[in-house]
């Protein structure tokens, strides 16, 4: 039996914020079918560099609800 996409999303929405992020997750990582290594090396490389920068208190990490809101121009 064939669900319809609409009803699969309804129940998503449904599941609590934490749920919701490991199944978007799961969603992209069923997409990709091919991996650039070299994209995979410059990512580990600037998570590197960014991790580095909030251990040494060179960043400071903002919440989510203002990074949104410094994105959106409210």
């Amino acid at each position: 039996m064939k669900q319809d996409p609409n009803d699969l999303l309804k129940e998503a929405l449904k599941l609590p914020p934490e749920a919701r992020a490991a199944l978007a997750g799961s969603l992209l990582d069923s997409l990709d079918q091919e991996v650039d290594e070299d994209a995979e090396a410059a990512w580990h490389a600037e998570i590197d560099r960014r991790l580095r920068e909030l251990d040494s208190g060179t960043v400071k990490p903002v919440p989510w609800f203002e990074a949104r809101r410094r994105i959106s121009g409210w």
